[in-house]
């Protein structure tokens, strides 16, 4: 059972009242589909959908936290250990296509001369990361085999706990997280608060997949985190990376990372502004960090 199927047929009665089993076939099947995705020949997009899955995994597991038996814990840590341990091999790439979606909108001839540099500077870079994993694991095999291993875990866990109101209290908890997180962002938080919200919300929004895939009725998403707020943190995340590459450790030339700043900080400043002035009807804060 893949992700996202559960919703084809109708629900029977029985996973009404206990989804924990559906829960553990949904969650099966995410981890099925990050195996899948790690034997893509495109190895960075391989790694991007497999860490997806990931994080959807991992969001059912937060919210049986508790009831699902002290091995749930562990799955939990091995998964963030494996998709951590993905993270060098999809930043590299995720800083390739940040320069193309900025290259795309750059219409300064000046501009896109320093764009071009620091792109084929990061596309050594993925080379070189790419090169390094694929030596020291090949095929990605032993990333696949953990899966593999977690996979069949998953059916030792006490999956009859759940219950739907207790999964949707776990969404309502997770709504909170991430209002908080929201409002810390918002009010001058830094990078690490704006990149927390942004987490907390995604797993709130892969709960309520999870759910209404298994049958579980849950409210609707949170009007602060519509899809036009995705978009906008996603390109103020554009922007908070461009940054992070941009230290003494960077890619780029000292010249192109002090082109790079200079563009990328009022960019970010003003981009957070925006999504503070639309989610708190307030644009007085958020610095860029």
């Amino acid at each position: 059972m893949g992700s996202g199927t559960a919703n084809d047929k109708a629900t029977p009665p029985a996973a009404l009242s206990a989804p924990g089993p559906a829960l553990c076939d949904y969650t099966r099947g995410e981890l099925d589909l990050a195996h899948q995705a790690l034997g893509d020949p495109d190895l960075h997009e391989g790694v991007h959908q497999a860490r997806k899955a990931i994080r959807r995994a991992r969001a059912v597991l937060a919210m049986g936290d508790g009831l699902l038996g002290p091995g749930a814990g562990l799955v939990d840590r091995e998964l963030r250990t494996l998709n951590d341990g993905l993270s060098n091999l999809r930043d590299a790439h995720a800083l390739v296509e940040v320069l193309d979606r900025l290259l795309r909108r750059e219409r300064r001839d000046e501009a896109r001369v320093v764009l071009r540099r620091a792109r084929e500077a990061a596309i050594v870079t993925r080379a070189r990361i790419a090169d390094a994993a694929t030596r020291s694991d090949p095929g990605l095999q032993s990333r696949r085999a953990m899966l593999e291993v977690l996979r069949a875990t998953l059916v030792a866990l006490d999956w009859l706990r759940p219950t739907p109101a207790g999964l949707r209290m776990a969404v309502a908890d997770s709504d909170l997280r991430s209002h908080e997180a929201r409002l810390r962002a918002c009010q001058g938080g830094d990078d690490d608060d704006w990149h927390r919200w942004r987490r907390r919300a995604r797993r709130a929004s892969h709960q309520r997949r999870a759910l209404e895939a298994v049958g579980v009725p849950v409210s609707g998403e949170s009007p602060h985190f519509d899809k036009r707020t995705t978009h906008r943190l996603g390109e103020a995340q554009d922007l908070s990376m461009l940054l992070d590459h941009c230290r003494a450790d960077s890619p780029f030339s000292k010249e192109d990372r002090d082109a790079l700043r200079d563009r990328a900080r009022p960019a970010l400043h003003r981009a957070r502004r925006r999504i503070a002035r639309r989610v708190t009807g307030r644009g007085d804060a958020c610095p860029a960090g």
